[in-house]
């Protein structure tokens, strides 16, 4: 059974959860069935039993909910789900109103699931270990805590407390932390005290209950109706839509509304509520996308499913980074972050010092912050080794490119690293130059593209392409040195743009030649906001120099023929805006950002809303942002179609964590497999698209073939 009893004479009963056949504990089944017959037998047994401790047999102490069933809930399955949810919350109120004290002994990480059966607990004591996370990440996968989360964490912190550093971004806490915040009451660091620990509390505390429960109980900062909330509680929803920028991400809002409503009742009565609310996200679309993205194919990612198989597992001891400019010294960080020794070169001592400094402003950041100490500090810098001579390359066993993408300065110095470094992996980090140019040019052909993403320290992916001559040897090699720096690797085979670039480039170049039909900058923006992209493309292309892709037009990029390269020309050529970097750019960028007012005379905006060119078809909101969806997904498919993408879970989270495709989709190809009418009516759709807006909306044949066949991307490339 997934829950062991053990009572000892003093007639104290230990829980430990210890799903059979499975590393770690989950809301399945098996658990529900056992949780259902445990606290049946507490009952029963109540007047002998002294005290509960509920603890774990496994690293972890809970992992959560059942995500292969969430997975396939669907409004049909509503009901029956909502029943599930109330009979674990009816068992877990059991347990905490029983009548004796309850301590939950947490041995690793609680999250989720985990945390809410802890906080149905009078005590909670954790080992301070670092897999010990506390929290409820349910938001991060469009749901919310279902098994009273929201409930208890409200009640116990107070609705601003839980709200902002619990429920609405779902962060994780390590013990420490969550004892300053309230979720824990005690924090050990030998795994022999818990049980110590939570026995000798259970004597002291023969009567315990939970706060709530005690007649007078006032929840911290007051219920929604008191004086104390009056200024905050109005501003809730507004600051939500803020921070979502308009983003129609559904679980958020439902945690506001059972986290306050829940307030407003008696316990049980919240209960309900929060189940309702968790019922509707989880039998909704956006839910099975966030799982599908970040759980499945996450998952499958950093487990190495486009890792070339039975090559051996290899790690780095010494990496070489040419280049100390800004991408240069982001890559030092990281990788002596994970407790690698670098070697930082550039042109001089100086810029190569430069380009440690990077890493010491980020470390004298944390110490401030309490985040890291001196020591920690110290002993990162140490292991960043800043020099202009080639020869301390010597000795490294991987070596990465990131200087400017200039063909010929990269020839050369891969060249030169190769020659001192003769037993590397000499790697490229580029953005946009295809690898087996650079494979031929340099004379490497086991060259591999490390592409990365800045700011280095803060974006989670590295985009791995094989050149045309790259051994699987290489990229297993590129990938295990991904994985142990934190990173999450996706797999493309090479071509102008890879993957990523050549996709960000579709959409940002569809918000330009939106512009230049009449549709106002700000509209355009919103598009973008409101379908959930972090950031509008005009924004966007301002940031990253609107001269990129007028120069990768000039290099061959093939995208000569699109509208919106005609906008930025006139930006650039006409009127010497070139973006954020000179602080002019669609925006003026000095002192606070503001639409260009000269926009509107050169780019007019048509005000009747009609759209030149496009058939006098009206511009409507929804075809603004259905160009910037689909113009990714088809060019996607292309990838497809061409072998740059080979696999499902790299479009999906390549899109969302390199050039932030919105999360709530799922990724660009779940977005296919999803859209209404399956790809049958993303075909249809796109059709419309093409017959309004150009030849560039027009699917591929993968795609009209998958609409034939009623099948989805997913199926025909598993």
């Amino acid at each position: 059974m997934s829950i062991r009893w053990d009572r000892a004479e003093d007639g104290i009963v230990t829980l430990t959860l210890d799903a059979p056949n499975a590393s770690a504990n989950t809301m399945d089944a098996a658990f529900e069935a056992a949780l259902g017959e445990t606290v049946d037998r507490l009952v029963r047994e109540k007047d002998s039993i002294t005290g509960v401790i509920l603890t774990s047999a496994k690293k972890t102490f809970f992992a959560g909910g059942n995500l292969d069933a969430l997975i396939q809930a669907s409004p049909e399955s509503r009901d029956q789900l909502l029943t599930t949810v109330d009979d674990i919350k009816r068992r877990l109120r059991t347990i905490e109103t029983l009548g004796v004290p309850v301590v939950a002994a947490i041995n690793g990480a609680a999250l989720g699931g985990g945390l809410e059966i802890a906080l149905a607990a009078h005590h909670r004591i954790a080992l301070d270990t670092p897999g010990t996370k506390l929290g409820f990440p349910e938001v991060t996968l469009g749901l919310l805590p279902g098994a009273g989360g929201v409930v208890r964490s409200v009640r116990l912190l107070g609705l601003v407390t839980a709200l902002t550093q619990l429920l609405l971004q779902g962060q994780q806490l390590r013990a420490s932390a969550a004892k300053d915040l309230g979720l824990v009451h005690e924090v050990v660091t030998d795994p022999a005290d818990l049980l110590v620990k939570a026995r000798a509390w259970i004597a002291a505390n023969p009567q315990a209950t939970q706060p709530y429960d005690a007649k007078g109980y006032k929840v911290p900062g007051g219920s929604p109706n008191s004086p104390s909330l009056a200024g905050f509680l109005p501003a809730l929803p507004a600051n939500l839509r803020k921070q979502l920028k308009g983003a129609h991400l559904p679980a958020p809002h439902h945690i506001l509304c059972a986290a306050v409503e829940g307030l407003l009742v008696d316990i049980d009565t919240a209960f309900v509520i929060e189940g309702r609310y968790f019922a509707d996200l989880a039998a909704g679309q956006t839910s099975t996308n966030m799982i599908q993205a970040f759980w499945f194919d996450l998952n499958r990612i950093n487990g190495g499913g486009s890792r070339p198989a039975d090559v051996p597992a290899s790690k780095p001891t010494k990496v070489g980074v040419l280049g100390a400019g800004m991408m240069g010294a982001g890559i030092a960080y990281v990788t002596a972050k994970a407790g690698i020794d670098v070697v930082l070169r550039d042109v001089s001592a100086e810029a190569a010092e430069r380009g440690k400094a990077y890493s010491r402003k980020i470390l004298d950041k944390q110490i401030a912050r309490g985040r890291s100490t001196e020591a920690k500090r110290d002993a990162l810098l140490g292991r960043i080794h800043a020099t202009a001579d080639v020869a301390d390359l010597a000795g490294c066993d991987f070596v990465i490119e990131a200087v400017f993408e200039d063909t010929a300065l990269k020839h050369t110095v891969l060249a030169e690293a190769a020659a001192a470094a003769p037993d590397a992996l000499i790697t490229s980090n580029t953005s946009t130059l295809p690898i087996t140019e650079l494979q031929q040019g340099a004379g490497l052909p086991d060259l591999v593209g490390v592409h990365f993403f800045s700011p280095v320290d803060k974006m989670p992916l590295i985009e791995l392409i094989v050149g045309a001559d790259t051994s699987p040897e290489a990229v297993a090699k590129a990938y295990d040195y991904t994985r142990a720096i934190g990173k999450t690797p996706i797999v493309v085979k090479d071509s102008r743009g890879f993957f990523t670039s050549r996709v960000f480039g579709t959409m940002v170049m569809e918000g330009a030649a939106m512009l230049g039909e009449g549709l106002p900058p700000m509209s355009v923006e919103r598009a973008a906001l409101q379908s959930g992209f972090p950031a509008g493309p005009l924004t966007l292309l301002d940031e990253v120099t609107l001269t990129l892709p007028l120069k990768i037009e000039e290099q061959g990029g093939g995208a000569a023929a699109h509208p919106g390269l005609k906008v930025l020309s006139t930006l650039v050529r006409e009127h010497d805006r070139t973006g954020k970097a000179s602080g002019k750019g669609f925006f003026d960028w000095e002192p606070t950002k503001t639409v260009w007012p000269g926009l509107a005379e050169a780019f007019p905006p048509n005000v009747d809303g009609l759209a030149p060119g496009a058939g006098n078809d009206p511009i409507r909101f929804r075809d603004a942002q259905d160009r910037l969806l689909f113009i990714m997904a088809v060019e996607t498919a292309r990838c497809f179609e061409e072998g740059v993408l080979t696999s499902v879970e790299d479009a999906n989270i390549g899109s969302i964590m390199g050039i932030g495709f919105p999360p709530g989709l799922g990724g660009v190809a779940q977005f296919v497999d999803q859209y209404d009418g399956g790809v049958a009516g993303f075909v249809a759709r796109a059709d419309e698209l093409a017959d309004k807006f150009g030849e560039r909306f027009r699917p591929p044949a993968l795609l009209r073939d998958r609409a034939v066949a009623a099948g989805s991307l997913r199926e025909a490339l598993a």
